[in-house]
């Protein structure tokens, strides 16, 4: 019925102009078309009919309305807020702290390295979680990014990391309790089987109750060597002239 949708949306127009919805508005809309027919089904008086009667972040629906001569039902109106607004987009990742330059990576932390294997250099790349921090190193020719040897250092609370980590390796028959000098060591394999990989040929070295050090050649610097043995060898080497230059103490 064209006359009758002309008028809702008139009176609509009318009400909405001046910022709220008047109660009447449904009734005299029908009043004005009783006339025309004495039955009149109205669907869907549209959004804007009350939209000003909620809070600036919502919205308003009209529900359905079914009159008849002695019958009028007023229509349901009901208010969704709609959520705020979610910034979906990926934060920008910032580069982790680092141990800043160090000259030819021999010394960090509270530790300094006296031996590496022929031709590694410091990678330049360190990263510092004080407490935890980390350095490695690999060839000159080798891409930003890459090692071929890493040491990774836990001091004070953190060393509860590595207690935990080589109890598991200790629980599944992984392993094995070494001497390194008059310090005590744990010669593993991590992550067996990841990538395809043979896994990382590991050291952990305690250099005190609250200093633990990590030495992990990657393995792909593993294939170098002539076999498990040789391997081994080196790390037990690289932990050997592991010395704690700093803070922490005990043994």
């Amino acid at each position: 019925m064209p006359a009758l949708e002309d008028e809702i949306r008139r009176l609509m127009t009318d009400e909405t102009a001046r910022l709220h919805a008047a109660p009447d508005l449904v009734e005299r809309v029908i009043r004005s078309s009783r006339a025309k027919r004495r039955r009149t089904k109205v669907a869907a008086l549209a959004t804007s009919a009350a939209v000003v009667a909620a809070a600036p972040l919502g919205y308003l629906t009209v529900g359905s309305m079914t009159t008849t001569a002695q019958q009028q039902e007023q229509p349901t109106i009901s208010t969704t807020l709609e959520p705020p607004a979610i910034d979906d987009t990926p934060p920008v990742p910032s580069d982790p702290p680092d141990l800043g330059d160090l000259g030819d990576g021999m010394a960090f932390g509270h530790v300094r390295v006296g031996y590496l294997p022929e031709r590694l250099k410091w990678s330049r790349w360190s990263v510092d979680f004080g407490d935890k921090y980390s350095t490695s190193y690999n060839y000159e020719s080798d891409t930003d990014g890459t090692y071929r040897v890493q040491i990774y250092m836990y001091e004070e609370a953190t060393v509860e990391e590595v207690d935990t980590r080589i109890q598991q390796y200790r629980d599944e028959d992984d392993g094995e309790e070494v001497a390194v000098g008059d310090r005590t060591a744990y010669l593993v394999v991590q992550n067996v089987g990841e990538d395809g990989m043979k896994g990382t040929p590991t050291i952990f070295l305690k250099m005190g109750d609250k200093q633990w050090a990590e030495i992990m050649f990657s393995p792909v610097y593993a294939k170098e060597f002539s076999g498990e043995q040789a391997v081994s060898a080196e790390l037990k080497k690289i932990a050997e002239r592991l010395t704690s230059t700093g803070r922490p103490s005990g043994g």
